[in-house]
């Protein structure tokens, strides 16, 4: 499958029980941050279990546009030769992030205190997101980007030449946003203060931490407030990549729903910035263990057993939880369908502006497949019907939305019939082994 390429039709079927080992891809949230440090480090950084999706080979790729050095050793194994802070050349041509809005955004950030100029580009779904929550703040470094109507991409970014420090307070919990402006902040002088009042994904702060810049992190009654001091000379570190907790909710969440299954999913990230989603499915009634906790490259990781869980209920789900499960309401949308009840997720406009109006894509695809749905501009409540209650029988448009497509394709696994999506090619984009791994559980995943 290729997300830049032609539609793929892609079906699914009433499945048999999950059974076996699931081996998701390596974390893509830790995979373009590894790349993007190790280019702004000096030395060589070696990077184990890195995720090979499209998405982060495209910010491979844009490291070495800007001067790095990147190597592919083998399967997840890769050397970045980095150039240091502020060390980022021209690239000689138009920088392309295919479907990643953090691919973009991250690199943005990085550039953004340099005097050089990119240009940046996407697919037709990238095309379409806002950037201006993150060229504001940079603005405020002396960046400057000219893009299209709206802040859309194609956009042009001229570095600053005397980047001054910011003090940013998030209007909007994301921690794209809060990277961008920290990465900008590494090549400027002084300390640079990022606030935020919810907390959002911290893995740009362990990070550069373990790279070795001076990073403080205290709560005070503005939220948590992050103080970076610039200009530090980046170390060059061994990174091991654990696994994805958003590319695990697929295979979790087609345990839960499809009678019968039992599965183990080894070296979960259990970041507590990241795992709303399982806090949620547990409060739900979810048989999930989880085993053998332990620390992997700087990260709290332990190893699941999930089986089928019949007692599904609906709940409502705390609005404060939302950063940290933000890409995984669209397949907990898929195991509220199967439950027992209402499953109400309010804190969610940040949907509407992610590779596709999730929220618009999982009301109209479910409704395709006979549910229930009730919405608005921040709330999506998903009536249950109970286990294997779908009737399934529709077609998903999925917006060039991966997240989408793998959601409706593991509802097919327990809906009454088939479902079908329009376009499984982004897939490739975060985890491109999705179909061979979930048909080796024991799916019925096929091409239309």
């Amino acid at each position: 499958m290729s997300g830049h390429g032609e539609a793929q039709p892609m079906i699914s079927g009433r499945s048999a029980p999950l059974s076996g080992v699931a081996e998701v891809p390596g974390d893509k949230s830790i995979s373009h941050r590894a790349l993007i440090f190790g280019a702004m480090a000096v030395g060589e950084t070696r990077i184990t279990g890195l995720l090979e999706g499209q998405d982060v080979l495209d910010t491979a790729k844009a490291m070495q546009a800007f001067g790095a050095t990147v190597t592919r050793h083998g399967l997840g194994a890769w050397s970045v030769q980095g150039v240091g802070v502020g060390g980022f050349r021209e690239p000689a041509d138009v920088i392309d992030c295919g479907n990643s809005g953090t691919g973009v955004r991250l690199i943005m950030g990085t550039m953004a205190t340099t005097p050089i100029t990119a240009t940046f580009t996407g697919d037709a779904s990238l095309r379409k997101r806002p950037m201006g929550r993150v060229t504001d703040p940079l603005a405020l470094f002396g960046t400057r980007a000219y893009g299209r109507q709206g802040g859309r991409l194609p956009m042009t970014v001229v570095g600053a030449a005397d980047p001054m420090p910011v003090r940013y307070a998030l209007p909007v919990a994301s921690a794209q946003v809060k990277s961008a402006v920290l990465l900008a902040g590494l090549n400027a002088p002084g300390q640079t203060v990022v606030i935020e009042k919810e907390p959002t994904r911290d893995h740009s702060e362990r990070m550069l931490i373990g790279f070795g810049a001076e990073l403080t992190v205290e709560k005070g009654a503005e939220g948590h407030v992050i103080t970076l001091t610039g200009r530090p000379e980046l170390r060059p570190q061994t990174v091991a990549v654990p696994r994805d907790p958003s590319s695990a909710a697929f295979p979790v969440c087609a345990a839960l729903i499809v009678e019968g299954s039992d599965i183990r999913v080894p070296g979960v990230s259990q970041n507590l910035t990241r795992n709303g989603l399982y806090l949620t499915l547990v409060e739900m009634g979810a048989r999930i263990d989880f085993e053998n906790p332990r620390e992997e490259g700087g990260e709290p990781v332990a190893d699941l057993r999930v089986r089928f869980s019949p007692s599904l209920k609906g709940i409502e789900v705390p609005p404060d939880r939302a950063p940290s499960m933000i890409d995984e309401y669209p397949i907990l949308s898929v195991v509220a369908a199967f439950a027992e009840g209402r499953t109400v997720m309010r804190g969610v406009k940040e949907l509407r502006v992610k590779e596709s109006d999730r929220i618009d894509a999982m009301a109209r695809g479910l409704e395709a497949c006979g549910a229930r749905i009730e919405e608005d501009e921040d709330t999506l409540i998903v009536h249950g019907m109970g286990p294997g209650g779908l009737p399934g029988g529709g077609t998903a448009q999925t917006h060039l939305d991966h997240r989408i497509a793998m959601s409706f394709l593991v509802a097919g696994m327990a809906a009454k019939a088939e479902i079908a999506v329009d376009d499984g090619s982004p897939i490739v984009t975060s985890f491109p082994i999705f179909e061979g791994l979930m048909n080796g559980l024991g799916a019925a995943i096929r091409r239309g």
